[in-house]
């Protein structure tokens, strides 16, 4: 029996509807970090949990695009980077509507760009985009080697590598928990996606 490619997926309405759903799964995780923050007492156990959290909402703003867009080719791992990319601005729109009506974050939050609450927005898009086009990358390398492109079994690595910047950055005291599950999980990703490129050419 003869297997037949899945094609990717990157026609513009499929692009805007798995975006929207990135973009409210972010909000999501967004929602449920910030209850965890004002909810439960600060302390290792506030820490553990937003650390869960942070970890959730990276495995699936990374690896969903890629799903949705069946990432094979350059085709799909483009489109894969499209619906990140309207992931946030979906995101954007229910946090300007929702979540800072209510000052959901801190003052702090808008004080690092000097009070403008305008400041992160274009981090955020291309942090957005950035995860999704690595995530569909790290999916087309494992789908041409015949291996599983389950986000489950995709995600395994880099979560390894957020928990080991859990333990050296985050226990070593040189950043919070949920920043050092951050990095260790984008610095993972981008050595894995680098290896798939160096492979390709």
């Amino acid at each position: 029996m003869t297997s037949v490619a899945t094609p990717d997926r990157s026609e513009f309405r499929h692009v805007l509807f798995s975006g929207t759903i990135v973009g409210a799964v972010t909000a999501g995780a967004v929602i449920v970090y910030l209850v965890v923050a004002r909810l439960v007492p600060p302390g290792i156990i506030a820490a553990l949990l937003e650390t869960i959290v942070v970890l959730i909402a990276a495995v699936l703003a990374t690896f969903l695009p890629g799903f949705f867009a069946t990432s094979r080719t350059v085709q799909g791992i483009a489109g894969a980077a499209a619906i990140g990319l309207w992931g946030t601005i979906v995101f954007m729109a229910i946090d300007i509507i929702l979540l800072r009506p209510f000052k959901a974050y801190p003052w702090t939050w808008d004080a690092v760009g000097g009070g403008s609450t305008w400041w992160y927005l274009p981090i955020w898009w291309m942090l957005g985009t950035l995860v999704a086009w690595l995530g569909a990358v790290v999916t087309a390398g494992r789908a041409a080697r015949g291996g599983d492109t389950a986000i489950t079994s995709l995600a395994l690595s880099p979560l390894g590598g957020g928990i080991g910047g859990v333990l050296g950055l985050g226990l070593g005291g040189i950043a919070a928990l949920p920043v050092g599950a951050g990095v260790g999980f984008l610095v993972t990703l981008v050595i894995f996606a680098l290896i798939v490129i160096s492979r390709r050419r």
